[in-house]
């Protein structure tokens, strides 16, 4: 390899090793290049309660240090974010995408953990749509995360989807992917993409057992490291679904909670 593709996640942590960070590291492997990270937030999930979520933001100051190391490295050609946290966090990441004049953006804005239903923090989902939507490349919420960012509540068929898309790439995102998932009624995994002028649906028949933990990060994931690549947003998404299918297709289950995808079932199923 001449040449060292660099990709950045700037998310939680997930210590199953399904999701978050961790997720994001191995997606990035997988597509052949060199991740770099910036935590947090620290998650955990208590067996003893039911897989219970506790969410552990890291101070925005803390975050900011470890971003200058990794830019200490010279630019990295593609981004990400995950769970961020707080605002101070999410204004620390504004900062940083500014003053290097990164391109190549995925914000996944992760608003709520799998399994729980609360926003996490309203704030932050209100910082994420006004200070980051505008910087991003792409942005790739499920149905819950856009039903916030476009004020439309629930999402619940293909067309609430195209209305939230439109909303949400008029709140500056460059290009939209609403990740529909299992979450529609019927027999396939729909997303839905987006450029600002075209739809396109992308399905995939459902998979059961549906170990799918990680499905969302690890999809972002896979748009960085498509476009860090080279991939147009376009090929980098519907590379994605592929990436992400295969993944959830060699899942396992990791204890009676909960099923993670397998990062690297792209590969080694040949696909």
């Amino acid at each position: 390899m001449s040449t060292i593709l660099k990709t950045l996640t700037i998310a939680g942590s997930d210590s199953s090793g399904g999701a978050g960070i961790q997720a994001d590291l191995k997606t990035f492997e997988e597509y052949g290049t060199y991740g770099l990270s910036a935590l947090t937030t620290i998650v955990t999930m208590d067996p003893d309660r039911g897989w219970h979520h506790s969410v552990y933001p890291i101070d925005a100051n803390l975050v900011a240090e470890q971003l200058k190391t990794v830019f200490a490295g010279g630019p990295v050609q593609a981004m990400k974010t995950g769970m961020l946290g707080s605002v101070p966090i999410i204004e620390v990441v504004e900062n940083c995408i500014k003053q290097h004049n990164q391109q190549n953006v995925v914000i996944d804005p992760v608003m709520v953990c799998k399994g729980e239903d609360e926003v996490l923090n309203p704030e932050s989902a209100d910082a994420i749509r006004d200070l980051l939507l505008p910087l991003a490349t792409v942005v790739t919420p499920n149905l819950f995360e856009a039903g916030v960012l476009s004020g439309l509540g629930r999402l619940s068929s293909v067309d609430d989807m195209k209305k939230a898309a439109k909303i949400i790439h008029e709140r500056g995102a460059a290009y939209v992917v609403i990740k529909g998932g299992k979450a529609l009624e019927g027999d396939k995994a729909i997303d839905l993409f987006y450029d600002g002028e075209e739809f396109e649906v992308l399905e995939t028949e459902k998979i059961e057992p549906a170990h799918n933990h990680g499905a969302g990060c690890t999809f972002a994931a896979a748009v960085t490291g498509g476009l860090a690549s080279g991939l147009t947003v376009k090929e980098a998404v519907v590379k994605a679904k592929k990436f992400v299918t295969a993944a959830i297709r060699s899942g396992y289950a990791f204890n009676e909670y909960v099923g993670p995808v397998f990062h690297g079932g792209y590969r080694l199923n040949g696909e």
